[in-house]
């Protein structure tokens, strides 16, 4: 890691936005490209801390403290990045199924995402399997995410995923699913491609899943 950037990579393992906000700042007015910054800087202090959450050293507060410093940051790359024209990891539909309000969950799996360099498409909440099938026919993505947070709407996991079956773009998108409810067991019976315990392992799995992608591909 350029010796340059652990102020940024610190202050968001930290969970200093302010900090991170301006030590990004300063890193882009010093001239450092903002890929370099993004790779060598966010991506694996984000990183960092999904492992801290995965073996107990963390809490949902602290990851939250962090991933909200890694967007203060990633809020200056955004608009370089884009006029660079830097190519993300690959492109996740994100939303918590229908009949499901809840949104903390989600939000914090798709700010570990934007911190892994994955450009995000979030729905939001109560999201129909109809507005999931229109946003992979518009976006095209990686991965689709689905959240639940209640036993009741689990059922709608399944309803999202015969929906893609239905429209012919299941074959196109990896789907991954995760929620306080939800196993792997369910994941396994409902045909989905993966299983998420926390954010930091859907960053994880959806690296995963993008590198399984492109293998196929070649």
């Amino acid at each position: 890691m350029d010796e340059r950037l652990i102020p940024i990579y610190e202050g968001i393992v930290a969970g200093e936005a302010k900090a991170v906000q301006a030590t990004v700042q300063a890193a882009v007015d010093a001239g450092i490209d903002a890929e370099l910054i993004l790779k060598q800087g966010l991506v694996p202090a984000m990183k960092e801390v999904g492992d801290l959450f995965e073996n107990g050293d963390y809490f949902v507060p602290e990851m939250l403290m962090s991933a909200r410093a890694m967007q203060w940051g990633l809020e200056i790359l955004k608009p370089l990045l884009a006029s660079a024209d830097v190519k993300s990891v690959g492109t996740v539909v994100l939303g918590t199924v229908q009949g499901d309000l809840h949104d903390i969950g989600k939000n914090l799996v798709g700010m570990m995402l934007e911190g892994a360099g994955f450009d995000l498409v979030d729905l939001g909440t109560d999201v129909s399997a109809e507005a999931f099938v229109e946003a992979v026919r518009e976006h095209r993505p990686n991965i689709v995410g689905l959240s639940a947070l209640l036993t009741t709407t689990m059922p709608s996991m399944k309803t999202v995923i015969d929906a893609l079956n239905d429209a012919g773009l299941r074959s196109d998108v990896r789907v991954i699913i995760g929620g306080a409810p939800v196993t792997e067991d369910y994941a396994n019976e409902i045909g989905a491609d993966g299983f998420a315990t926390d954010a930091g392992r859907a960053a994880s799995l959806a690296n995963e899943l993008v590198g399984q992608s492109v293998e196929l591909v070649n």
